[in-house]
């Protein structure tokens, strides 16, 4: 009796593991087709004709480059910048040279004045990239060394864009997200206004009022 136990205990082990073995190799092969199948549609190459179409309208400048060079010429900036939320505004001026670089497909904007009684230098970019449908901001000046870098969308009806991305605070070292909306007021007029983060609560940092000479 003991030596009949032994051999079903044998032979269900054998079934169990062989069971294993099997499932495992589905498993295996299943993952495998997978993996084959998505190399297969990520590597389905496209005709030479769509290729060139594609990077053609990837390439090609449109109405929202447009949008960017309408601002072409100097703008007179009046700024005003908040430490804190009900802070004291503290003010600044300075102007800026707007003009579409290559091939009118990105707006550069190089910024000249004084802030805190010393001479201020900034410069921005603005692109929009007509495969994501969006708009991309950077900005850099001599008051840091950090880049700025913000996406966001244009919205027609209350002709303003919002962009939203992270800055590094000085104080500690660690990202903080920002706000940006920018606001086509009139032909003539842009405001710009910033959104920082304190103690969890946003408030608004800065204001910049553009008028165009």
């Amino acid at each position: 009796m003991k030596k009949l136990t032994t051999a079903l205990v044998i032979i269900t082990l054998c079934f169990v593991s062989c069971k294993k073995e099997v499932k495992d190799e589905t498993s295996t092969a299943t993952a495998t087709d997978s993996i084959k199948t998505e190399e297969t549609v990520a590597e389905a190459p496209l005709d030479s004709a769509a290729q060139m179409k594609a990077w053609q309208e990837y390439a090609t400048p449109g109405n929202p480059h447009k949008l960017m060079a309408d601002e072409v010429g100097t703008w007179n900036c009046d700024m005003t910048f908040w430490s804190e939320p009900n802070g004291k505004p503290e003010k600044a001026t300075s102007t800026a040279d707007i003009k579409m670089i290559l091939g009118g497909r990105y707006q550069e904007a190089n910024y000249k004045g004084t802030m805190m009684g010393q001479p201020f230098e900034g410069k921005s970019t603005l692109g929009y990239n007509n495969a994501s449908k969006e708009y991309t901001t950077t900005f850099i000046d001599n008051m840091g060394t950090g880049m700025m870098v913000a996406v966001g969308k244009y919205d027609d009806a209350t002709k303003s864009m919002e962009l939203k991305g992270d800055m590094v605070n000085p104080m500690n070292g660690k990202k903080t997200p920002y706000r940006e909306v920018y606001t086509i007021v009139d032909p003539k007029t842009r405001k710009m206004e910033m959104f920082d983060v304190k103690n969890g609560s946003e408030y608004k940092s800065m204001e910049i009022v553009m008028t165009k000479k």
